[in-house]
């Protein structure tokens, strides 16, 4: 009969886990409608006590709060936790459960399940004879294991402690694809100095280049030896995280026997020690002194502990190194990985790691027919992880222009980013490698039982690989294209070199004014390209024209980025230098008009003033008088001489309204035409930059000189001719061809009745 209050346990964790999936799907929609506003300011304790639901609410809260602040969501494994899950979770209430059990009870209870994980996991990965130490800190493990081997190999360690390393100082060695920073963890951990760890390099000449250099070893401990140094602990590889990188174990073994040295070995190739058939190389690592497993990412078991086995006869040596404890607490670690390995079930695990391993064996056969993909790790076929790169070198037939390093690390930056984005569920990873530089990495044994990865994510991965392949290809053979038909418009405009950015390339609009003193010139440019990059962004196309990444050292630039093949680069780059140009000019009319029509009203009043004082010479006295002028007006008409005036805006010169006014027509002036080059004259059906086909190739150019000529407009008012002159120069100040003239009429030389009704006016 079960206890009832272990039932009341996993209720209530039930309870908790349904209220935390309610309220992910309310905040979700809440989110939708309405950004989150609260506060992640502490506030005081209340009063009175809270009920569980709305403590778990407000947790919940805080868990969305701080996903909102670092913009990376973690719900979906949440969502995506089986039931394993659940007992996995559920063991850590049981073991905090037990502390309620009495001393002697809860002493055979820890024991018991301590004796049974460490014998089902030494079963499982073919370790015979072995103990084990759970911890949380993957490296915990190992540092407890350097304890062990320090207290073995120095006698007098536990009465003189630290003083004995002054006869012989011990030396730990390390892997240079070993995991970065493990060795001054090591040392700050154990209170040794750096000078106690070695890092061995990895291959050069034979082997493997991220296999550890066995000969290059086996002379660094001859000399440490002969030094007077002790060495210690080897640490082995037996599948980096993301590299998938073995050492051979087997000399490696060998080696450590000769010189007294301890071996620890850890990576994720040891999962597949569970399976029948076994590499020999990672089949080797059983006969390490002792390795360090990692089931919970293995197995998608949240907040599962790491396991570190080892093989030491002496239960004394063990306990003052800290590897086993008479705590029944300590002992307890073990409860949530004991429920879960019984839940599971020897067949279920096996069939997990399996299906990780054909993961990886079915991306890497799909890889080998993709073209500019190179598969990296070729001496480790068997490997369960999996790593690759954008690589033009693997199809030589094509004519690509030679691709720098640097810029070969940002597309495959790009790539990975991409592939992650689009393909999430595969859990592909973006790694740097020493010598290979940038690659992806996929490595199913660590993401596969959290993302649920299946044999369809892996097609839907090759498909939006070989996509992504096609464009980054059409991209790099078109960059020096780009950069051709840049210089070819110097010095208008500019090619920025910039290999990191994983795009066709940036360019810059470059000031064409003079005598302009630098910083102001600066603040020119930067304002003439941020327009233009607003322009260019407005155009209907799939070109991403943006202003490049943000941890770049060019400015003021426009970063063009992926483009496919069928991208006529000339005509973008004509676009580009046209539509700066036409900013350029813009802004400099601007800049004009100012002081041309300061100029041109003072003028203005000048010529008014001067009109006036005639038209009182020509009419005389009486005529300005109220009433009498009107009265003289009426019997004797007076026909004025005074002209009529025009401001030109386009000359910033006041002229006669008497060819106005004569023909009601601006004469001598062409009809209106846009002669600027616009990007929208395409043929039905050709999309913006492409290149037309064959076809249509005769007939028509991009730019071409032979067009239509425009029918001249109908004669209007001049008013309505002089606005629509004034909107065309506004919107095409580049028109050196188009005589122009707007004209803003300040007097009009009228009939006699309008001048009666003129000196009505000045009369009342």
């Amino acid at each position: 009969m079960v206890d009832s209050s272990l039932v009341q346990v996993e209720k209530n964790l039930s309870e908790a886990m349904k209220i935390f999936r309610d309220e992910q799907s309310e905040s979700e929609i809440r989110t939708e409608s309405h950004p989150s506003t609260r506060t992640s300011m502490p506030g005081p304790l209340q009063g009175d006590g809270q009920d569980v639901s709305t403590i778990l609410h407000f947790f919940n809260n805080l868990i969305h709060d701080e996903e909102e602040e670092e913009d990376r969501p973690s719900q979906h494994k949440i969502q995506n936790m089986g039931e394993e899950g659940h007992v996995a979770l559920l063991g850590h209430s049981l073991a905090a459960f037990t502390a309620m059990l009495d001393t002697e009870q809860l002493r055979k209870l820890a024991t018991r399940i301590l004796s049974d994980t460490t014998l089902w996991l030494c079963r499982l990965f073919r370790y015979e004879n072995g103990s084990a130490y759970f911890h949380e800190d993957e490296r915990e493990g190992l540092v407890k294991v350097c304890r062990l081997v320090i207290n073995a190999r120095y006698e007098e360690y536990t009465s003189e402690g630290y003083a004995v390393f002054s006869h012989k100082q011990p030396v730990i060695y390390q892997s240079a694809s070993g995991r970065p920073g493990l060795g001054q963890h090591l040392c700050s951990q154990l209170g040794l100095p750096l000078s106690s760890l070695c890092t061995v390099p990895c291959n050069t000449v034979f082997g493997s280049q991220h296999q550890m250099d066995i000969a290059l070893l086996e002379k660094l401990i001859k000399e440490d030896v002969e030094s007077g140094k002790l060495p210690l602990l080897l640490i082995a590889n037996a599948g980096t995280p993301w590299g998938g990188h073995t050492d051979k174990l087997s000399r490696l073994r060998n080696l450590c026997d000769q010189n007294s040295m301890w071996l620890h070995v850890e990576g994720v190739n040891l999962a597949t020690l569970a399976l029948g058939q076994v590499t020999s190389a990672t089949m080797a690592a059983n006969e390490s002194d002792s390795m360090t497993l990692t089931p919970g990412q293995w197995l998608g078991l949240p907040a599962i502990t790491a396991v570190t086995l080892y093989r030491q006869e002496d239960p004394a040596m063990s306990l003052a190194a800290g590897l086993t404890s008479s705590s029944p607490m300590l002992k307890l670690r073990a409860l949530p990985l004991w429920l879960s390995l019984q839940y599971l079930g020897h067949n279920e695990i096996v069939r997990k790691i399996r299906l990780a391993t054909e993961l990886s064996q079915l991306l890497r056969e799909k890889l080998k027919t993709l073209a500019s993909i190179k598969t990296l790790m070729e001496d480790e076929i068997n490997s369960p992880v999996v790593l690759f790169m954008f690589s033009q070198e693997t199809n030589p037939t094509e004519d690509y222009s030679f691709v720098e390093k640097e810029l070969l690390d940002s597309l495959n930056r790009w790539l990975g980013e991409q592939l992650l984005q689009q393909v999430p569920n595969t859990g592909v990873n973006v790694v740097e490698l020493e010598d290979e530089g940038t690659c992806m990495s996929f490595s199913p044994l660590l993401t596969a039982a959290d993302l649920g990865t299946q044999l369809e994510d892996i097609e839907s991965l090759v498909e939006k690989l070989s996509e992504l392949v096609r464009l980054m290809s059409s991209t790099t053979a078109l960059r020096m294209d780009f950069r051709r038909e840049i210089q070819q418009h110097t010095p208008t405009l500019t090619y920025v070199e910039d290999l990191g950015w994983p795009g066709l390339g940036s360019v810059r609009y470059e000031l064409q004014a003079v005598g302009m003193d630098e910083s102001r010139r600066q603040q020119e440019v930067e304002k003439i390209n941020t327009e233009l990059l607003k322009k260019l962004q407005d155009l209907d196309t799939e070109i991403i024209f943006s202003t490049g990444p943000d941890s770049g050292k060019e400015k003021d630039c426009i970063f063009v980025g992926m483009v496919t093949e069928d991208v006529n680069v000339q005509e973008l780059v004509e676009i580009i230098a046209s539509f700066g140009r036409e900013i350029e000019d813009s802004g400099r009319l601007l800049e004009n008009m100012t002081e041309v029509v300061r100029k041109g009203i003072l003028e203005a009043e000048l010529q008014l003033q001067k009109d006036n004082e005639e038209k009182l010479m020509e009419e005389g006295m009486m005529r300005q008088l109220p009433l009498v002028g009107s009265v003289l007006n009426w019997f004797s008409p007076v026909q004025s001489s005074i002209k009529g005036r025009t401001f030109n805006l386009a000359a910033g010169s006041l002229d006669s309204t008497e060819g106005t006014y004569s023909t009601k027509v601006q004469t001598g002036r062409p009809p209106l035409q846009d002669t600027t080059a616009s990007p929208s004259m395409k043929l039905p059906g050709q999309g913006l930059f492409k290149r037309p086909s064959a076809a249509s190739d005769s007939l028509s150019e991009p730019n071409s000189a032979e067009q239509t000529p425009s029918q001249p407009p109908p004669e209007e008012d001049s008013h309505t001719e002089s606005d629509a002159a004034f909107q065309t120069i506004s919107e095409s100040p580049v028109q050196t061809d188009t005589q122009v003239e707007p004209d803003v009429v300040e007097e009009a030389e009228g009939q006699p009745e309008s001048q009666e009704m003129d000196h009505q006016v000045q009369t009342d």
